[in-house]
């Protein structure tokens, strides 16, 4: 399974998912536009950046888009070299709903999409006697 985006700028969209530790993995071009794969290291191809040819306006995100998660072995560390690139976390790392056994925080993409940064191996949390 891939996530797909579209994106205007795709520089800096490269700089932003490269700094998150995505590597391309290859190019696929259409008649109005074009598609860059990324993957990360010992992963499959997730992420399919669409660049449409003439775009200037921004996308319209809708209400349907929530984000995209990615854990990360070192929040600290990552936000540290973000934050040399100019990205800023939406607000420092906390940890949800009181949920200690994990810190997360978000960041934006360019184009504005939203990108949760897990701190370590994520487990999805379930509520006391929860079954799914």
């Amino acid at each position: 399974m891939h996530a797909n985006m579209r994106v205007r700028d795709i520089d800096a969209s490269l700089r932003f998912y490269e700094a998150l530790g995505f590597e391309r993995r290859g190019r696929l071009q259409f008649d109005t536009a074009y598609n860059v794969y990324l993957g990360l290291p010992g992963d499959g191809d997730t992420l399919e950046l669409t660049v449409n040819d003439d775009r200037d306006e921004p996308y319209d995100l809708g209400d349907g888009y929530g984000h995209a998660a990615l854990s990360v072995e070192d929040l600290d560390g990552l936000l540290a070299r973000l934050q040399a690139q100019g990205i800023e976390p939406e607000q420092p790392p906390y940890a949800p709903g009181g949920r200690e056994e994990f810190r997360i925080c978000f960041v934006q993409d360019p184009d504005g999409y939203r990108i949760e940064l897990i701190d370590g191996e994520f487990v999805t949390p379930q509520d006391p006697g929860s079954t799914g």
